[in-house]
């Protein structure tokens, strides 16, 4: 249980010209929100826009959600962190996750195999560049330093920038039961999506026994203040599908063998047939109105006031609030977390 449930918010992507959430993100901070977290996929990068906003803010804490292993080496991630730590005043949290096969292969053009290997010693180089407390070097066969090739004229090297904070916040994007586990042995928090409060316990409970005092859970839970519960049932539910449908193989989706673990597994296979077949509108409506309730905040605000209790009675230490923008009701949301 948590005594008091902190709210921030997840601006997600950044898609297009117009997709400047400085206003929200400033109303988020005048609502004395936690946090703003920022993604990428295939498209627009985590740290630029969150950049932006940290420019435009004094407080707020700003994180990412998640910065993508296979898009930079160890080196190149821990140089943007300590950079945006540092012109931030310390108020970087660096959320990291390995992605899926399809985006790392056919994106990054790297290899996906054995992402827990891989996300433990990218973790080790990171913090070993801000630690600053001997050149890096790394004997690890995923990200070997110096490079063990090329023209043979590598050197071991220490950050020429003293990092504002020696030990950055990292918090890890996971859903399957080991990859939870690695957070809880090695991060500072865990970014859970698509998650039922009341699951947990029961599906993750194991995972997370070894993690340490003050370990976070950041939530991302797709919010919509609304009379019509129906309406946001039915927009909750496009997320839902996509990432059950197109964001991974049809043999390998990360996303579908998540919504599985919390009950839902024929169902969601069934979502990701019509999805793969082109039915997406069918799709959509395929998404069981139970799970799309469960993972998300639907409805009047009363309502909310009462399936905010849900998260407050669970590990869940901050809920991200997803798809509001306007700052009435992110004040009414902050005052009911409050209450």
């Amino acid at each position: 249980m948590t005594a008091d449930l902190k709210l921030g918010i997840n601006v997600g992507y950044w898609q297009r010209d117009p997709d400047d959430q400085t206003e929200t993100v400033l109303a988020a901070e005048r609502c004395g929100y936690d946090s703003v977290f920022t993604a990428e996929a295939y498209g627009s990068d985590a740290f630029t826009p969150l950049t932006w906003y940290a420019a435009r803010t004094s407080r707020i804490r700003l994180g990412t959600a998640v910065v993508q292993l296979s898009a930079r080496t160890p080196a190149a991630t821990a140089m943007h962190a300590l950079t945006l730590d540092a012109l931030s005043g310390g108020r970087l949290i660096l959320g990291l996750g390995a992605s899926g096969p399809q985006v790392v292969e056919g994106w990054y053009g790297q290899p996906f195999p054995k992402p827990l290997a891989r996300t433990r010693e990218y973790l080790d180089i990171v913090r070993r560049v801000w630690r600053r407390e001997e050149p890096v070097t790394s004997d690890g066969p995923h990200y070997p330093l110096p490079h063990p090739g090329g023209a043979g004229l590598g050197k071991p090297l220490k950050s020429i920038v003293h990092p504002v904070r020696p030990e950055i916040p990292v918090y890890l994007g996971a859903e399957g039961p080991k990859n939870v586990a690695l957070a809880a042995e090695l991060a500072q928090g865990w970014l859970p999506l698509f998650i039922d409060p009341q699951q947990i316990e029961p599906v993750f409970g194991a995972s997370l026994a070894g993690r340490p005092d003050g370990f976070e859970i950041a939530a991302t839970v797709v919010t919509i203040v609304t009379d019509d519960l129906r309406g946001a049932l039915e927009f909750a539910k496009i997320p839902l599908a996509f990432y059950i449908g197109g964001m991974g193989a049809r043999d390998r989706n990360f996303h579908l063998d998540m919504i599985g673990r919390l009950g839902y597994a024929e169902e969601a296979a069934r979502v990701q047939a019509l999805f793969l077949e082109g039915r997406r509108d069918e799709a959509i409506r395929a998404v069981p109105d139970e799970l799309a309730d469960a993972i998300s905040l639907l409805g009047p605000l009363g309502r909310i006031r009462e399936r905010l209790d849900l998260w407050r009675n669970s590990p869940v230490t901050t809920v991200l609030v997803a798809g509001v923008r306007d700052e009435p009701t992110l004040r009414a949301l902050k005052d009911l977390a409050d209450s």
